[in-house]
């Protein structure tokens, strides 16, 4: 379940209109802004949007997500926005300087 009222969807529009960045925090916050961003409007529903290479992102400019595990929708999503050969290369590094990984570990800002 997700809700983007229309105040914040309008507020989300202005961003962009004044060229500046929209910052989605987490996996979740993402699907629900496209989601809104696809039905054109404010959104308060259950999101059956799966995001996956390809997907045209019409609202996040950057992501904020932590490590997911390996073959997660979330990871898929994040590989979608990133591009798959980058986010493999920083999981790669991020194992390499033992990070943390899923709900108990480290951060990143993708831009």
């Amino acid at each position: 379940f997700a809700e983007v009222t229309d105040h914040v969807y309008s507020l989300l529009l202005d961003v962009k209109k004044r060229g500046r960045r929209v910052v989605a925090v987490g996996t979740t916050a993402t699907r629900a802004i496209e989601s809104a961003a696809t039905a054109g409007g404010g959104f308060c529903a259950k999101t059956d949007l799966y995001i996956s290479p390809g997907f045209k992102y019409q609202m996040t400019d950057a992501l904020i997500t932590n490590f997911h595990l390996p073959r997660s929708s979330l990871l898929v999503l994040v590989c979608a926005f990133a591009g798959r050969e980058k986010v493999l290369a920083a999981y790669k590094e991020a194992v390499r300087l033992k990070y943390r990984f899923y709900s108990y570990g480290d951060a990143m800002l993708i831009v």
